[in-house]
C-alpha cells in the first residue's frame, strides 16, 4: 500500500471532490482517480460513490479513512521524532491566523525561519474563522483570546489587549462617553475577529468585567477597514494596541475611556497529533521569541496620551 495514496484518499474524503484534490496537489483529477482506483483494489472494497459532479464517501470508506488517519499521523510522528535528533528540519509546516496579524507580523516573521531551515515548506492560510485542525490538516493555528477547546493543546506566544480609539474629528463633533455605558449612543465601528461576539464589547476595567451593546452603520470583519473608518472619523473601535499603535502615537487617534480594555492574549493552538514535532516546536519557540523582540514584534508600548 503506499503512503502517498492514503494522503490522497484522506484529501478526496475531506474535500468530497477529486477535482479539488487535483488542484490542491497540482495534478489532474483522472489521476486522482486512478490513485482512488487503485487503493480500492488494494483494500477490496469501494471506498466512494461517484457521480459526474461529486464523490461520497462510502461506509466502508469511512473506516478506511478512520484508519488511514492513524495511520498517517503515525507515520508523521515517525518522522518528526526521528528530525528531532537533526539539527535540520524538513517537511511541511501548515499553519492558519487572521488576516492582519499573518500579513504584518506572522508572514515575515515565517519567511525569517525558512532562512535558518532551508529545507523546511510553509503554507500560510489567513482566515477570518477558526481553523478545523484535523479535518484541514493545520499543524498550528494562532488565535486571539483564551482557548476554549480543551482538547486541543495551547501554548500562549504574545501579550495582548484591545483598546478604545477615536480620531480627533469625530470626538470633537461627538464628545467623548464619559462612562462605559455612553458607548451605546455612539458609532462603534463593529469589528468582529474569529473569537469575538458581533456587536457585543466585553471590557475590563475598574469594576471588573462589563459589557455593554454598541451599534454602527460600519462593521467588516477587516480590522484594515475598521481602523481606517475609525481614522476617517466614523466612530470609536475597539482593536489590539499593536494594529492602532503607529496611529496612537502619530495622534490620528487617541484613547477612549482608556480605564476599559478587553484581553485578547495571543495562543498557538495545536492538536495532540502535532505536539510531538520538531518542527512545531521550533517553530513556536520563533514566533514567542519574534513577535516580542524581532523585527517583526507587536508594538503594545506606543508612546501615547490617554
Amino acid at each position: 500500500m503506499d503512503i502517498d495514496d492514503l494522503k490522497v484518499f484522506c484529501l478526496a474524503a475531506r474535500r468530497a471532490s477529486f477535482a479539488a484534490v487535483a488542484k490542491e496537489l497540482g495534478t489532474t483529477p483522472a489521476h486522482v482517480s486512478k490513485r482512488i482506483a487503485i487503493l480500492e483494489t488494494t483494500l477490496a472494497v469501494r471506498l466512494f460513490h461517484r457521480t459526474t459532479r461529486r464523490v461520497a464517501i462510502t461506509a466502508d470508506g469511512e473506516i478506511a479513512y478512520q484508519w488511514a488517519r492513524r495511520i498517517l499521523e503515525d507515520v508523521t510522528s515517525m518522522t518528526e521524532t526521528l528530525q528531532s535528533t537533526k539539527s535540520e528540519l524538513s517537511g511541511l509546516l501548515r499553519i492558519s491566523t487572521s488576516l492582519r496579524l499573518g500579513r504584518l507580523h506572522v508572514a515575515p516573521i515565517l519567511s525569517r525561519l525558512g532562512e535558518q531551515y532551508p529545507k523546511l515548506d510553509v503554507w500560510l492560510e489567513l482566515l477570518d474563522r477558526h481553523t478545523d485542525l484535523i479535518n484541514e490538516n493545520i499543524d498550528i493555528d494562532i488565535r486571539f483570546g483564551d482557548p476554549t477547546q480543551p482538547q486541543l493543546i495551547a501554548h500562549r506566544i504574545a501579550s495582548n489587549r484591545r483598546v478604545l480609539c477615536a480620531a480627533p474629528g469625530y470626538l470633537s463633533r461627538h464628545g467623548a462617553p464619559k462612562i462605559l455605558g455612553d458607548l451605546a449612543e455612539h458609532e462603534c465601528l463593529l469589528y468582529r475577529e474569529r473569537e469575538q461576539a458581533f456587536g457585543t464589547w466585553r471590557l475590563e476595567g475598574p469594576k471588573g468585567f462589563e459589557s455593554v451593546k454598541v451599534t454602527s452603520r460600519f462593521g467588516s470583519n477587516m480590522s484594515d477597514v475598521v481602523r481606517n473608518w475609525c481614522l476617517d472619523g466614523k466612530g470609536i473601535c475597539l482593536l489590539s494596541v499593536w494594529d492602532i499603535a503607529d496611529a496612537l502615537r502619530g495622534g490620528q487617534a487617541v484613547r477612549v475611556l482608556p480605564q476599559y480594555s478587553e484581553p485578547a492574549d495571543i495562543w498557538a493552538v495545536l492538536s495532540s497529533r502535532s505536539a510531538n514535532s520538531a518542527k512545531v516546536r521550533v517553530c513556536l519557540e520563533f514566533l514567542k521569541d519574534q513577535l516580542s523582540s524581532g523585527p517583526h514584534a507587536l508594538d503594545m508600548n506606543p508612546q501615547i496620551q490617554p
